[in-house]
């Protein structure tokens, strides 16, 4: 799955894009409180332009999957699934359980209805990443 592009990308525009969703993705865990300090490149895995799931050693050597792409970015801890398909199952079921949260909250505000509706087609698709065996035929 390491290569899929759907879309036909050009080698560049891969790269490109493989390029901003690794700084996006390290730019969040940043902005958790999660130095990077290396990726573990074999066990990552990204399906352009959609997502990316990277394996990421932090500098405290603990390992988390961070997900980037045209989803929220979010992370977790590595020891949470072994595998990027395992990861992704969990990024949508946690989505799912976030965004029924959200709308049992009673809230009104607008922009966290919104959010709610997000994690929820998210992660109806990350469902559907997951489940379908052509795409992870080769991992």
């Amino acid at each position: 799955m390491t290569e899929e592009n759907p879309q036909k990308m050009d080698q560049e525009g891969l790269s490109q894009w493989v390029r901003e969703q690794f700084q996006r993705a390290n730019k969040h865990l940043a902005e958790n409180g999660v130095l990077f300090e290396s990726v573990v490149t074999e066990e990552s895995r990204y399906l352009a332009p959609y997502l990316a799931v990277w394996k990421i050693k932090a500098s405290d050597n603990k390992f988390h999957w961070v997900i980037s792409g045209d989803v929220p970015c979010d992370f977790m801890p590595y020891e949470a699934e072994k595998t990027a398909r395992e990861a992704i199952r969990r990024f949508s079921f946690n989505w799912q359980l976030k965004s029924e949260n959200i709308r049992r909250s009673g809230t009104t505000d607008k922009t966290q209805l919104e959010f709610a509706d997000l994690l929820e087609t998210r992660a109806e698709g990350l469902y559907e990443i997951q489940s379908d065996e052509k795409l992870w035929a080769n991992a």
